[in-house]
């Protein structure tokens, strides 16, 4: 009886290996990027709704288009319990983070500064910690002298809760809100010093 031809095992092969160069590509997005976001691909366009600062793009809200008050429903590691009401009245920063993210750790030292200029003003900074345990975020707080709590949310309820605004694997990425606790900016990527404390204090100038 005469033998099967043997099935050449090259197209499986090539399967394979162009199924693995594209998990290579996908992983660096998901890892403090937010390359597919169409706001992003908005910012890049140029077409003056917004801009390229530093690393990442930047959203602004017209006050006449600004959503809904944020549903912030969080608990800091030390306890204390954020919601709307910390929210309304004040200009808030959420910056959304975790210790082992490099944009992160750049960005630490500006926004421990920008936290810091700005508490006169009564403007509130908040960190959502997506990954840590509180040992992990508590070291990463000292290393960088930041002055703000931060909640964590491993489990990913907060970041669930506003996915309209960021997305699930674009870490780091600030939240700038308004006195009503709406998003008024959004900043993907490494916020740029400059660039945030601008869109603070034009928050901070907004009639009360």
């Amino acid at each position: 009886m005469p033998s099967r031809p043997a099935v050449s095992p090259l197209p499986e092969r090539r399967r394979v290996l162009r199924a693995a160069a594209l998990f290579a590509a996908i992983i660096p997005l998901a890892a403090c990027s937010a390359e597919e976001d169409p706001l992003a691909k908005q910012a890049r366009a140029g077409n003056g709704k917004n801009y390229i600062a530093g690393d990442g793009s930047v959203q602004e809200y017209a006050a006449a288009s600004r959503g809904e008050p944020l549903d912030l429903q969080g608990t800091t590691y030390d306890g204390e319990n954020v919601g709307p009401e910390q929210l309304t009245g004040h200009v808030t920063v959420l910056n959304f983070w975790y210790a082992a993210c490099a944009p992160c750790r750049l960005e630490a030292p500006h926004l421990a500064k920008l936290s810091k200029a700005f508490e006169s003003k009564g403007v509130r900074f908040y960190g959502v910690n997506v990954r840590d345990g509180q040992e992990t975020a508590a070291a990463f707080e000292r290393t960088f002298d930041i002055p703000y709590p931060s909640m964590p949310d491993a489990d990913g309820s907060i970041l669930l809760s506003m996915t309209d605004y960021v997305p699930p694997q674009a870490v780091p990425t600030t939240l700038v809100l308004d006195r009503q606790g709406r998003v008024a900016a959004r900043l993907l990527g490494e916020a740029d010093e400059s660039t945030l404390k601008a869109l603070i204090s034009d928050l901070v100038s907004e009639p009360a």
